[in-house]
């Protein structure tokens, strides 16, 4: 079984104070001048599990390909592995390098961790084997020797990991911090409708579940809608066989070794939040509901916790005290009940919420005080992340993740440690991504979603919050157990551990004609230090491919020129920035002409701009009447929302006005629409709505004057 537990720092940082062992080989020659040190950290543990951290630094010739060979004293085992390929063979462990850590310079140091399950014991191994050769400590010539064995082993490796015992009973800071990190099963028993597939996903099945748990998820968020699935008033029985499903999937996830959680789910904006209006019988349903999941998961392991309600809301109360006290009662009621129910629930771990799950200050203290009331060290604080509101859907021009966006993240994460953690409660952070994924993950452009989830993920850390990862189905296929978009995964999976390199964009736009000049990015080191650039297997130069000044990463125009070769339109080249930790950054060298608008008409339930993107793509659109006044829809800013008001199809060759935009629009106004490409490029276009009539026309579009003569162009 696989257990998280917080680390503080990087994983750089991690590497002082180890257990020091030495000795490398060159990948080309056993008999070069060979040494190396290795760190061995296991800077975290819990009853049956551990986090270890490794370190190699070469102290010889420079290595290019690695394998690092040690025997667990113990007969630990390795879980989930991170920055390396791990295999096992009993007691005997191979960690080798993945494709862009294999190179380690004369006095560079490589890292990687892992997560490892213990029994009895954790002793540290203090003896091990690179390429072959035993580690000395010493730089000489020594030749190849054969890795320490504990002989063969007894029997084979196991193909699953049983579960292990979570932290003892009352930790709750240890027990959340080995839930981490988490993901939620979204859109299958929350669906709103007869069962879990009513929106769209099918079936949950044990292979899911494992090969989440094969992804280094600790835990998940099952998240319950009651509301279709029980009966009338006064009893509110909740039906068997839903009941009896969701227990089968319960099951499954705590045989997996999962930390399990859930709740009473989107009830809360079906019949919870007309409680001002309505307490008593929402009340009565709210707890009899609670009564009846309490006592059907009574004697569950421990590692299932309850959460009171999903994003408390209410709907005509008289404002913030009442929300506060509403709230307040639907909790302690929650904690009153699953207590008394006995068994396992006397000290079963609880989630509470504040209102809305926000992590704004008066709701932070709202919940605080509830703490303070019920004096339970087994209880859990829970918001929810979705970003800097503008950068989350991309609207009013937060097409980045810029200073703005990461202090949001920053107040956040750290009004709820000082409030919670900072106190021995533990927090979960039970939803995060971008409100944009609610439509696809492209509202947000890819090098920009990667810097926050990089960015959230170390400040996560740094706060001590698990984060549970909301996935409805548009990150890990349901059925084919792939990952959408495998770069993404990767940055989320590195952010559990270490900080990444990154820089001012993963985009380097080139013109397709005239001449090639050098193009410049700014490194974002986040104390890291860079390494070099990488096309595919192969190194570029630096100083003849690029130089690196302060934090200014140029490549010149002879390899730009090299990269876009015959400079046909879109990604010519993608290389990659390489730092000492994490996920390389890809640089995607691309040709571009500024696009090309033409003139159409259409209706206002479908409006197509024609539009040549020739490389280019769309960042976002501005619109405005001729007075300088801002039209459309969030008419507080120019800025439309991507997705919402317009969307690029750069297949079809359009971007589209949606009807929403121009339902907002005034009747008979010229709108001017500036188009914001991620070139730089902007273009003017012009619209005008006539009842369900839409116009459009570029600036040079002529218009013709009538005359008494002939039509002329004005």
């Amino acid at each position: 079984m696989r257990r998280t537990r917080w680390r503080l720092g990087l994983v750089a940082a991690a590497t002082a104070g180890l257990v020091a062992a030495a000795g490398i080989v060159l990948a080309t020659s056993a008999q070069a001048a060979v040494g190396c040190r290795v760190g061995y950290s296991a800077g975290s543990q819990w009853p049956g599990g551990f986090t270890a951290t490794v370190g190699i630094t070469n102290l010889g010739d420079p290595v290019n390909g690695w394998s690092l060979v040690w025997t667990f004293p113990s007969g630990q085992r390795v879980t989930q592995a991170w920055n390396a390929t791990v295999t096992s063979a009993g007691a005997q462990v191979t960690a080798t390098n993945v494709g862009y850590n294999g190179a380690i310079a004369t006095n560079a140091t490589v890292s990687f961790g892992f997560n490892g399950s213990w029994t009895g014991t954790n002793t540290a191994p203090t003896s091990f084997a690179l390429n072959g050769v035993a580690c000395t400590g010493a730089v000489g010539t020594t030749p190849p020797t054969s890795p320490p064995t504990s002989g063969p082993p007894t029997s084979p490796p196991p193909t699953t990991r049983p579960p292990t015992s979570p932290p003892p009973a009352g930790n709750a800071m240890a027990a959340v911090a080995a839930m981490q990190p988490g993901w939620n099963l979204g859109n299958s028993f929350d669906a709103v409708g007869a069962d879990e597939t009513a929106w769209g996903n099918p079936r949950v099945t044990a292979a899911l579940l494992d090969n989440i748990r094969a992804q280094g998820f600790n835990s998940i968020r099952i998240p319950v809608t009651w509301s279709n699935h029980h009966g009338a008033a006064p009893g509110y029985t909740i039906d068997a066989a839903w009941l009896a499903r969701v227990r089968e999937v319960v099951d499954w996830a705590l045989a997996d070794g999962f930390y399990v959680m859930i709740n009473l789910h989107h009830d809360s904006w079906q019949w919870i939040n007309t409680m001002p209006t309505d307490r008593t019988n929402v009340l009565g349903r709210y707890n009899a509901l609670w009564t009846q999941i309490a006592a059907a998961f009574r004697d569950a392991s421990p590692r299932l916790t309850f959460e009171s309600v999903n994003e408390p809301q209410f709907t005509g109360s008289s404002g913030d005290a009442q929300n506060a006290q509403l709230l307040e009662e639907l909790n302690t009621s929650f904690h009153r009940i699953v207590r008394q129910s006995g068994g396992g629930n006397a000290t079963r771990l609880l989630v509470l919420p504040t209102l809305h799950t926000s992590a704004d200050q008066a709701r932070v203290d709202e919940l605080s005080n509830t703490f303070n009331t019920l004096n339970d060290p087994n209880l859990i604080a829970t918001v929810h992340f979705y970003g800097y509101w503008p950068f989350s859907v991309n609207v009013a021009g937060g097409t980045r993740f810029d200073a703005t966006a990461q202090q949001d993240l920053v107040d956040q994460f750290d009004r709820v440690h000082n409030a919670f953690v900072a106190r021995g409660i533990p927090v979960v952070v039970g939803e995060y991504g971008l409100l944009g994924f609610d439509r696809h993950t492209g509202t947000i452009e890819q090098g920009e979603k990667l810097k926050f989830f990089e960015y959230l993920g170390y400040h996560a850390r740094q706060r001590r919050l698990t984060t549970q990862l909301w996935d409805n189905g548009q990150h890990f296929g349901r059925t084919s157990f792939q990952w959408s978009d495998p770069e993404l995964v990767a940055q989320i999976k590195s952010s559990w551990t270490t900080r990444s390199g990154t820089a001012s964009s993963d985009q380097v736009y080139v013109p397709r004609t005239g001449s090639i000049t050098a193009k410049s990015l700014t490194l974002n080191l986040n104390g890291l230090t860079f390494q070099g650039l990488r096309q595919g297997s192969a190194d570029l130069a630096g100083g003849t491919d690029y130089t690196v000044s302060g934090g200014t990463l140029t490549l010149t125009a002879a390899a730009v020129t090299r990269l876009v070769g015959s400079r046909a339109y879109g990604v010519n080249a993608d290389i990659q920035a390489r730092f000492s930790a994490g996920v390389p950054w890809r640089i995607s060298v691309i040709t571009y002409d500024p696009p090309i608008l033409a003139g159409a008409t259409g209706q206002t339930g479908s409006f197509n701009v024609p539009t040549q993107f020739r490389g280019d793509q769309l960042a976002t659109m501005e619109a405005r009447y001729a007075d300088g006044s801002n039209a459309g829809p969030h008419n507080w800013t120019s800025f439309k929302e991507f997705d919402v008001a317009f969307a690029p199809d750069y297949s079809a060759g359009t971007i589209t006005l949606k009807p929403e935009f121009f339902a907002e629009v005034d009747d008979g106004q010229r709108v001017t629409l500036t188009f914001h490409f991620w070139s730089g490029t902007t273009l003017t276009y012009y619209v005008t709505r006539s009842g369900a009539s839409v116009t459009g026309t570029t600036p040079d579009a002529p218009v013709y004057r009538r005359s008494r003569h002939v039509a002329r162009p004005a």
